[in-house]
């Protein structure tokens, strides 16, 4: 039987994290919540519903505080979601099926599957849109939801990757990295749920022109790199 482990960053998002965890618990071995300087009890909450807990004092930024998660795991499958109850833990079984059927990593898109009602903005779904047409021309491949951070992957490609983003940029660099590693992927539908609580710290032009550099950079052969994980 693999091991899987769901890593979850966090920054203060109590209201959803408790319910977040039970759900992935569910579904999986290991629960890792990075907690990423919370000031409202993320922590707590997180381990009192079952999850191991790494707490940092100083803000690292999602993909800082994924990519520590990811160091973290022990699964030999390691499933990545949002800790604010917007991705359904529910869906992951999903993920892991396709896995099991010769994927390397797996994409969990909303634009395949449902938006609740809320559950994004217009100019999100446009951004989000854009983002993932662009990718895909760049790096010849046809996906819907490039952005997405509910995702699946084998730890042993995890190992091979160098990733070095510290923000919203880590989706767009561990699938760019992926593809040129000549991984296979694939996008399942996945249900989008709307915020139960907190608020976003996504910045939209800033954290969009960050992923569009990133897919560029990768693109090109260049841009910041670190050692793979390990």
């Amino acid at each position: 039987m693999i091991a899987v482990s769901a890593v979850i960053p966090a920054r203060n998002e109590v209201v959803a994290i408790a319910a977040v965890v039970r759900g992935c618990r569910a579904h999986v071995d290991e629960v890792i919540v990075v907690d990423d300087a919370s000031s409202d009890g993320t922590g707590a909450a997180a381990r009192d519903a079952g999850a191991s807990v790494i707490r940092s004092d100083v803000p690292l930024g999602k993909g800082a505080a994924l990519r520590r998660g990811a160091r973290a795991a022990r699964g030999e499958v390691v499933v990545f979601l949002d800790g604010d109850g917007q991705d359904a833990p529910d869906d992951i079984p999903r993920l892991l099926a396709a896995l099991a059927d010769g994927a390397d990593l797996v994409i969990g898109s909303r634009f395949l599957g449902q938006f609740e009602r809320g559950a994004i903005t217009p100019i999100d779904r446009a951004g989000n849109r854009a983002l993932s047409w662009l990718f895909s021309r760049l790096f010849r491949v046809r996906l819907t939801d490039t952005q997405a951070g509910f995702r699946a992957t084998r730890r042993a490609l995890l190992q091979r990757l160098p990733l070095s983003a510290r923000r919203y940029d880590i989706e767009t660099e561990l699938l760019a990295r992926a593809l040129q590693a000549g991984a296979t992927v694939v996008e399942v539908p996945v249900r989008r749920c709307a915020r139960t609580g907190g608020k976003t710290g996504l910045h939209r032009v800033a954290d969009g022109l960050r992923i569009l550099s990133r897919m560029i950079a990768v693109r090109g052969g260049g841009g910041p790199g670190t050692q793979p994980l390990s």
